[in-house]
């Protein structure tokens, strides 16, 4: 994933009244891979366990049938479950898109528009661009870093833009949070 936000309506100039954001959810080749791997080797750990089992060669690669079932074959088996499990939990977020959506900011309605994609349901929020009161960069180095941009609204916590992935680079964050903080005729925190 290169971009988690990607602006599909310029606001180089004040006189424009929508700017929209599109927010990339799961489909990333990241979780492609990941699924997959998940997929492979839960299905790996069944046949190995059912190889066990049944005592004869159901796998390619080594000799799974030579395994004694208990203890071996059977925790081979709870392993090879667990893996489907979580395919089926990674390959459901990547089906249903979660965390799409996209940031609409409206300038004629006076609104900001914010949906995502949630497992069960669309989540929507909508507030009045009069509570807007700046746009923050968080930047957080580190082991588990965090870069992107909230909104600091008026009686309520900062409400973050950006999608959940990969860093974006800290000259791309700040020209994002600049052109947005323009658009919006509000100041720029985090810099």
């Amino acid at each position: 994933m290169a971009i988690d936000l990607k602006n599909s309506t310029s606001a180089e100039q004040p006189s424009q009244s929508l700017f929209e954001q599109i927010v990339l959810g799961s489909r990333k080749m990241s979780n492609f891979v990941v699924g997959s791997m998940v997929t492979i080797g839960g299905t790996g750990f069944v046949l190995a366990s059912l190889s066990s089992y049944r005592g004869q060669d159901l796998l390619p690669l080594g000799h799974p049938a030579s395994l004694i079932f208990v203890p071996q074959g059977l925790l081979m088996g709870i392993y090879g479950i667990a893996a489907f499990l979580l395919a089926i939990y990674l390959w459901t977020l990547v089906v249903i898109d979660f965390g799409s959506g996209s940031n609409i900011f409206d300038k004629q309605r006076g609104t900001l528009s914010v949906s995502r994609r949630g497992v069960f349901k669309e989540i929507k929020i909508e507030i009045p661009l009069k509570e807007v009161k700046a746009v923050k960069l968080e930047v957080k180095e580190g082991i588990n870093p965090k870069r992107r941009i909230a909104l600091r609204i008026q009686g309520r916590r900062d409400l973050p833009l950006s999608g959940v992935g990969q860093p974006v680079p800290l000259a791309q964050l700040e020209q994002e949070g600049a052109k947005l903080a323009r658009f919006l005729e509000v100041n720029l925190e985090g810099l």
